[in-house]
């Protein structure tokens, strides 16, 4: 078979597709419009515009906003509960937290319907002792009861299984030998961790995804095997890693978030290749901004993320703000008189208003259209010949323009101007309110429009240069061949270091490798290396909060050496120390979790192959009129992929390719490094 690997990222309103030919290094890109409801209509074409023969894909990598749309749109399964005697709405009461902070006001239903959370007699203590045996007439009984009420999946939710399972692996055997399908969701195999309601929302949302996304994943694995694909395909994960499509059907939670975690990994080689280990990346597609952090090369992880309120999952991902600042958001003028962007998209269709597909108010992408930022003869995407800039001009004037009393120039750099201070301040969030100087950073913008609005951002942040890639439009679809195969596993130890046993934290260290191991020999990928990595989880008695204590632990690839008491509180003090800047004399080290990552490590490839050729004469292909601030400027066109390695390009200036559109500002200048990259920085600083 060849070498063939094509990355598929579908996002709110294009389809992005990145193949590459491992034989010659040759890659090529294909954007189009995402399909609704079915995305897979979107996916198979998007890789037919490249890829005439599936039989030549050696690798199919996905990342998907399936599971995060059904979660936002509240769009899963109709799906049940069983719980042990006294919890069945622990779904509900959350932490007692509520949408809106002041008032009385905010509702919260949970993805289970109360007749659908259903209790059985059982209960294990805390310590792991059982003092109610579960009843499994009881669970046959409700197992039924939620089929006749017409339930799709299940979840079993028992207390403080963490610390034995035994009586919630007893239920899961009976209803899985009954229920008519695979979506039956487990606590204990989903998140076997402390706190009850973390681990009953991260399962319960689990068993809600699963037959949306298990359907959706099989539907493309079929259309892909029919049309002569016997390669391997896989999904990413939230934490940027990738897995097998039956582990990703098991466990759909974790593909949350997965394509903008695709766009991270990416931005971190890339960034990295070209010597930058600290960037910040700015991912703008058609519906959101989704902003992450990368520093000295590693990837902010976060423990726990809220997709929706009330929606929580423990499970790690990539720490990605999003904001509703995309290229299709919608201006609107409140009763105040105070201009807004979003939340609400036009997406792929209808789309922005010169498009023609119906839409008559304005979004981003309208206003940078109007300023002659895009060119609307060669719309990206591939299915529109042309934009219509009349009607973007009309629907400014109509919604912005006369609500403000501004020409409709005014009104669309009015646009511009609010849309660039909101994705500016998600940039501040991530950065300076976390305590990371942007002086110190790059920034990566990508996505579709993201580096329209390079210059804004460099301006308002503080940022002193930007890193737009290759190919910024596929930068997601890109991270799916770029990213590792990872399995993260977690499990509670609740001890002091004091009274550890040893030979417990090695049983669960070593349950954890050699599962990992067994998902990486089962894959058909090829692999460089295989990392372990072990953290726990660590406080002093009486603290709330822990902090991720890493351990140095020995290991010959696939049996690992515990550490000793010793080395875990010499670790701890350590972390705690870096922290917080101190130690307490007098507290007592306690362990509340282990987390083991294994890493199946796949081969890169050299983002050389993508630079263009160091000799060529630099000709602007066009030139034409862009408003910037409050004139325009003649400004000259260039296509992007064309320019040599070395290229310097004074702005003001154009680069255009089939993915996306790169404006250089007046005030900036770009160059071309060794990659294909393009460099932006202040005329002076370069």
């Amino acid at each position: 078979m060849s070498g063939v690997m094509v990355g598929v990222d579908v996002g709110g309103t294009f389809t992005d597709v990145f193949v590459l030919d491992e034989t010659n290094g040759a890659a090529s890109v294909a954007k189009v419009p995402t399909t609704r409801p079915d995305q897979s209509g979107g996916f198979l074409d998007g890789i037919g515009k490249q890829v005439d023969d599936l039989s030549k894909i050696a690798v199919v990598v996905h990342g998907t906003t399936a599971g995060t749309n059904a979660l936002l749109e509240r769009k899963g399964a109709k799906i049940g509960a069983i719980t042990t005697q006294g919890l069945r709405d622990v779904l509900e009461m959350r932490r007692r937290d509520r949408p809106r902070t002041w008032g009385l006001r905010g509702d919260f239903e949970p993805v289970v319907e109360r007749e659908n959370r259903l209790e059985v007699p059982e209960r294990t203590l805390a310590d792991g002792t059982i003092r109610t045996k579960v009843d499994l007439e009881a669970v046959r009984k409700a197992a039924k009861q939620l089929l006749e009420q017409g339930c799709d999946a299940v979840a079993i939710l028992f207390a403080n299984v963490y610390a034995n399972p035994e009586n919630e692996m007893s239920a899961v055997a009976e209803v899985r030998a009954m229920w008519p399908n695979a979506h039956v969701s487990c606590s204990s195999e989903i998140l076997p961790e402390i706190r009850e309601f973390e681990r009953f929302s991260t399962t319960a949302l689990n068993a809600y995804l699963q037959p949306e996304v298990s359907g959706y994943l099989h539907r493309l694995e079929d259309a892909l095997k029919s049309g002569g694909f016997s390669g391997e395909f896989m999904i990413v994960q939230s934490n940027g890693g990738v897995m097998g499509v039956e582990t990703a059907c098991h466990y759909p939670i974790r593909t949350a978030l997965s394509g903008p975690a695709a766009g991270v990994i990416a931005a971190g080689y890339i960034a990295s290749c070209a010597g930058y280990e600290n960037i910040i990346t700015g991912d703008m597609g058609g519906t959101s901004f989704d902003v992450s952090l990368i520093a000295e090369g590693e990837s902010m992880l976060s423990p726990q993320t809220s997709i929706d309120f009330g929606m929580v999952v423990r499970t790690p991902m990539i720490e990605i703000t999003t904001i509703g600042a995309g290229g299709g958001s919608i201006a609107w003028v409140d009763k105040g008189g105070l201009l807004n962007i979003g939340p609400e998209s036009a997406g792929s269709n209808p789309g922005p208003v010169a498009y023609g597909l119906g839409n008559d108010r304005p979004t981003v992408t309208d206003a940078n259209i109007v300023l002659g930022r895009i060119d609307p003869e060669n719309p990206i995407g591939g299915k529109l010949e042309r934009l219509d800039v009349e009607a973007a001009s009309q629907a400014i004037q109509k919604h912005v323009g006369e609500p403000l009393r501004l020409d409709k120039i005014q009104a669309a750099e009015a646009i511009l101007r609010v849309a660039n201070s909101r994705m500016a301040g998600a940039i501040r969030l991530v950065s300076i309110e976390r305590g990371f100087d942007p002086k110190r950073f790059a920034f990566m913008p990508f996505g579709g429009g993201g580096a329209l609005h390079t210059g804004a951002m460099l301006a308002e942040a503080g940022i002193p240069r930007a890193i737009i890639p290759r190919y910024p439009g596929v930068t997601s679809a890109m991270g799916c061949v770029i990213a590792d195969m990872r399995q993260d596993f977690v499990q509670t130890i609740n001890s002091l270091v004091s009274s550890l046993d040893e030979n417990t934290l090695l049983e669960f260290m070593q349950a954890h490798v050699d599962q990992g191991l067994k998902t990486l020999d089962a894959a058909r990928a090829k692999f460089l290396s295989r990392e372990l990595k072990f953290e726990l989880d660590m406080a002093y008695i009486g603290q709330t909060h822990t902090v991720s204590v890493p351990l140095s632990v020995k290991t010959d690839g696939t049996r690992v050496v515990a550490p000793t008491r010793a080395e875990i509180e010499e670790a701890f003090d350590k972390a705690y120390s870096d922290t917080f800047g101190r130690l307490l004399k007098t507290g007592v080290r306690r362990i509340l979790n282990l987390r083991s990552t294994v890493t199946g490590k796949r081969p890169k490839f050299d983002l050389k192959t993508l630079a263009p050729a160091t000799i060529g004469e630099v000709k602007p292909k066009a030139t034409r009129k862009v408003h910037f601030g409050d004139q325009w400027h003649d400004t000259a066109v260039y296509a992007r992929l064309d320019l040599p390695v070395g290229t310097i390009i004074e702005g003001p200036a154009i680069l255009e390719q089939p993915d996306t559109t790169v404006l250089i500002e007046p005030n900036l200048i770009g160059k071309v490094d060794a990659f294909g990259n393009t460099i932006i920085e202040n005329k002076e600083a370069g």
